[in-house]
Order: structure tokens, then sequence, then C-alpha cells
């Protein structure tokens, strides 16, 4: 019987492992990045083009390779960084296993060109799939410059897997912006299709911070710092209100090597606990310092992850250190006396600040026609007319005994309620429909009580109206008498050029404006908004939020996200005939059961149910 296993080649192997290492262009940027580091570079140039599927190029002015490393460079497992396996624990460097460079030419079309400072000529390398095409002296500049095209060439399935070009593009500027922030004190510049995104120029991580992410990071950072004999952390948090429902503005560097780690999230995130809510994640950029004898980074081929031999006190650190950076700072949540009565006079004082707290608390999401009562109806009714606080009451009171009682309307409790109601008043005073902590509707049925959550039940009408409107390409616009001009974060900017095609089937009316700019110039014109660009930042905020957290596909999560945005919230008062219009709508859904989050609309309390309360 013939022998059935063979060594397989160098080609075959090189393409296995770059199925771990090259998952898609910013994997391969990430390897080249690292290298450039490893190198000694002082300034980093990156050139992308078509989201990295047909060029990525990084180009250093790092140390150089001489003509025999340029080779080995491109061989599995040959590394300049260890040389036993004690070497192992003392990794500072980025690179040791020596598999990006033979991953990346083993599915893509590589150009290197090399040259150390010492020497007048430089080494040009062309490699296809593993295979060396040319090697020849050439004259170029002192340092490194790395080409990847064409990436997956000859893996045509990988291929097809990889996103459209707006979420590789993301992807890109995510592991750009995690190497650029791990080393403050080089210069980056990234390209785009010869459009510049990026201008880092050398400097404190401060100033790093506010390039990546905007100037408005420049009055939200706080410092923080801990040196301890085990670990040192230093870095900047962001204030509680800075804070958002998305996760990915939060960095861990361990040796200035990013990684990801919910456990230590978990520490900054219990630090933050009382000042942000349990849904909301807090901007941080945390380096840590700690011996490599006393960690693991060879755990995983991307080298994300990493193992701590003391896992606790490093999280103790982390969140000792978080605790004492917003004591230190003052960073408390803000009292809110708007609403405490023992401030009524000051507060009609300041007529600008009533406006503003009326405005966010007032209904601006539901429209339905205008409805003018000449008359109070229904539950309402016992609120109001010969009920209502003030004389009326007392002298209602002063009749039935002597006692006379005094009742005065506040902010806290605007009318006062009646205490004695007879069983003939209640009959001919019930409406069909109120509200239960403006929370709730309930209505009448002929078989006993409806009751549904206004709030679920106003998301899943939106969903199912804005889902429509999509697949049919047409939803009405308002334009906006101001358009209001939003910076976005360059990974924020790939994902609404994205998704431009829908944003303009739901109504919205947004052009490009700059690099990393949009100018909203209208909204769906079923959306009564005072704020077009707090409404568009919280939708791109909600579809990054559901889109972490479900597999849906864009129209899906955009619909979702638009109706959870500008849907009823909780709290919000309702005339009868808004009430009467959003049951009659609920109904006329699809899956009226339903809400969003799978919870229910709507429960029917029969009559035989009410009966048995009362054992009847």
């Amino acid at each position: 019987m013939s022998d059935l296993i063979q060594l397989l080649p160098d080609a075959i192997a090189n393409q296995i492992a770059a199925g771990e290492v090259v998952q898609r262009p910013a994997s391969a940027l990430k390897e080249l990045l690292e290298n450039a580091i490893d190198a000694g570079a002082s300034k980093i140039q990156v050139i992308v083009k078509e989201a990295g599927k047909q060029l990525i190029q990084v180009v250093d002015d790092g140390r150089g390779m001489s003509p025999t490393d340029a080779r080995m460079s491109f061989e599995r497992h040959a590394t300049s960084k260890i040389r036993n396996s004690q070497d192992l624990f003392s990794i500072r460097t980025f690179g040791f296993r020596g598999e990006a460079l033979a991953s990346i030419a083993a599915v893509a079309q590589v150009e290197l060109k090399t040259r150390q400072e010492s020497e007048e000529l430089g080494t040009l390398i062309q490699i296809e799939g593993s295979e060396v095409k040319k090697q020849e002296p050439i004259a170029t500049t002192p340092g490194t410059s790395v080409a990847m095209k064409n990436l997956f060439f000859n893996v045509p399935a990988r291929r097809n897997f990889l996103k459209s070009n707006p979420v590789e593009m993301r992807h890109i500027v995510e592991e750009f912006q995690r190497v650029a922030l791990s080393y403050p004190e080089i210069a980056f510049t990234l390209m785009q299709n010869d459009m510049e995104l990026f201008r880092l120029h050398a400097g404190k991580l401060s100033q790093r911070v506010v390039g990546l992410f905007g100037k408005n990071y420049q009055s939200q950072l706080v410092p923080c710092e801990e040196l301890t004999p085990h670990v040192n952390v230093k870095g900047y948090i962001g204030k509680p209100e800075s804070a958002k429902k998305t996760r990915g503005e939060q960095f861990f560097f361990v040796n200035n090597r990013y990684i990801k780690s919910s456990y230590l999230h978990h520490a900054v995130s219990t630090a933050f606990e009382g000042m942000i809510q349990t849904d909301q994640h807090p901007f941080y950029v945390l380096f840590l310092e700690i011996d490599p004898s006393h960690i693991d980074i060879n755990v995983h081929p991307t080298k994300t992850e990493i193992k701590f031999d003391d896992e606790r006190t490093v999280y103790a650190v982390v969140r000792a250190a978080v605790r004492q950076a917003l004591g230190a700072h003052h960073v408390v949540p803000s009292l809110d006396f708007s609403l405490d009565v023992n401030f009524n006079d000051k507060w009609d004082q300041d007529p600008e600040n009533k406006i503003k707290v009326d405005q966010e608390y007032s209904y601006k999401t539901f429209n339905t026609p205008e409805f003018k009562k000449s008359s109070a109806s229904g539950w309402e009714k016992l609120f109001e007319g010969d009920f209502k606080g003030g004389p009326a009451v007392a002298s209602q009171k002063s009749n039935e005994d002597d006692t006379e009682v005094l009742t005065f309307s506040s902010r806290a409790n605007p009318e006062s309620e009646p205490s004695i109601l007879n069983s003939k008043e209640m009959l001919e005073n019930t409406g069909t429909t109120f509200q239960v902590e403006l929370n709730y509707i309930v209505a009448q049925m002929s078989t006993g009580l409806l009751i549904v959550d206004q709030q679920a039940a106003h998301e899943r009408i939106l969903y199912e109206r804005y889902l429509k409107q999509l697949k049919l390409a047409q939803g009405p616009s308002q334009q906006s008498l101001f358009p209001p001009v939003i910076e976005l974060s360059p990974s924020d900017f790939e994902l609404v050029s994205g998704l431009l095609p829908e944003l303009h089937s739901l109504g919205f009316m947004i052009s490009v404006f700059g690099n990393q700019a949009v100018v909203v110039q209208g909204v769906p014109a079923d959306i009564q908004v005072r704020n077009e660009k707090e409404l568009f930042e919280g939708l791109i905020e909600q579809f990054k939020n559901f889109k972490n957290e479900l597999s849906l596909d864009t129209r899906e999560n955009l619909a979702r996200s638009l109706a959870r945005k500008s849907s009823l919230k909780r709290g919000q008062k309702l005339n009868d005939q808004e009430m009467e219009t959003l049951v009659g709508q609920l109904f006329a859904c699809q899956n009226a059961n339903y809400g969003l989050s799978g919870n229910k609309t709507f429960v029917k309390l029969d009559l035989s149910s009410i009966h048995s309360f009362f054992g009847k």
C-alpha cells in the first residue's frame, strides 16, 4: 500500500497561513504598518486604491534591508525579531512569527523596494502567488516601500467574499487609527484614491487623538495615569457626556500593541458606573506598560489577544486609574433642577431655559391632523372643568363641610385630583382611550380593554413604513431652512458614503461637503425635528449599534435605526385623536404583535379576566 501523507508545497502552505493572517485588505495593512514601525521609521505613508482591493502601498524611511534580507523576508518563518524560544517571553516588537509577508505574497502581487542608507543601490523584488518574478538592483530612496496589488487575485472565492468598498475602507481606517495611536511620535499619512484622508504630524498623544477623531475631543479628554510595580497605566479617557451607545472608540495598548480585551473593558465600564447609562460606552485610549515575561502574545495569528499571568491585578489597577482620573478632574454627573418646584420663581425668570426644556419634553415625532377640542371628554375631563385646582375646588369643599381646603397648582402637581367621585360621574365621563404613566395607551373594546405600549407600537409602525420606502426607493423629503454641515470621523464618513442611496430613499437629502463632512439639506417629511444634526448623528450611532448586535442587511438595519431614533418616547403626552390614530396604524401593520426588540406591542384584557379579579 502506497504512502498517503505528503508534505505540502510551500505555495499551498502559504495560502493556508494567509487565511488566518490576511482576512481582508485591512489585515494586510496592519502587518505592513507594523513592519514599518519595527524598522524604526519616523515617517510612514499609506496609499490605498479601491479600498485596498487594487492597491495598498506602505512607504517608510526606516533602516531598509540588504538584498539577502529582502529575499529572505518572503520566506515562511523567517524573522529578525527572535532567535530562540526564550525570546518569546521578551518580545517588544510587533512581528515575530515571520508569516506576514509570506502570507501576503501568497495571495497578492507584491512589489518590494528597499535600500539601506549606507548603500548606493537598493533592491527590487516582484512576487506573484509566492513565485518570485523579478529581483534586481534599483535606485530608490532609503527605507522600504511595499506595494500589495490585486489582493486574492488567485483565490477568487476569497475575493468574492470581500464587502463593498465603503465597508472595507472603514476597516482600513480603523486599523490605521490603531497603529497611529500607538506611536504618536511617528508621522503618518493616509491617501485614498489620490485624496488625503489623514496627515498626522509627530507629537503628543493628545494631539494624535484630536488629529484622528476631530477637534470635538479636545475638550473631552481627561488624563489618566497610575504607576505600580506590576503595571503602569497611562493615557486619556473621555468625559461621561461623550459616551456613545456604540463601541469602536475604545483602545487598549499593551507595550504599544493594540489588543482586544472584554475583561479590561469591563474594568473601565465599572469605573464609569453611575455616570453613564448601562448601554453606553466611554471613550478611552489607555497604554499598559508591563514586563513582557508576564504576558503571552502568541495566542492568535492576528496578535490582538493577550494573556496576563495576573489578570486580577491588572483589572484592579486599570479600574483604580480610571476612577482616580474621574475624581481628580471633578467629573461627576450634573444635577438637573429644572423640574424642582422649589425653583419656580427662578424658573419664570429664565424663559430661555424654560423654552429649551419644554422643547425637549414636548411631543415632536408623532404627527396627526390638527384637532381642536371644543370640550373635554373622557378621562381627561375628570381633571378639568369643575375639578380643576383653585377656587372651584375650595368652594365645593366649603359647601360640603365646615373645613375649608385650599389646593394650589405647582409644577410637580399642575392639577389636583378630585377626592370623591360618585358612580354616575364615572359612567358619564369615561372615555374610550387614555394614557397610563404617559407610557401605555388603554383603549376600550366591546370584549374588554386593549393596553398598547406606545413606543414599541410606534417603532413597529415606522419600521414597516421605512422598509416599504426603501424597497420602492420613494421617500418624501422636506428641505432644511438652514442645512447643517456635519463633520464625521473617517470611518463614519465611509459608512455614510456607502449608505447614501438608502438614505435618499428614506427622504434624506445629503451631499458630500469636503473630505470628511456632509450637508443635510433635507430630512424625511414625516419627521418633525428642530435639530437635523442631532437626528442624523443619532441615526448613524443607532445603525452602528444594531450592526454590532444583530446580523441584518443594510436596508433592514437602516429602517430599524430610523424607526428607533424618530419614534415616540416614553413620557410623551398624546391627545385622544393621536392615541386613536396610533392604535389604528398599529393594527394596519403586517406584524402588529411584536416590536423591534421582540417585545409585545399590546396585550388584551378580556371581560372574563376582569370579572375574575372581583370573583365574579
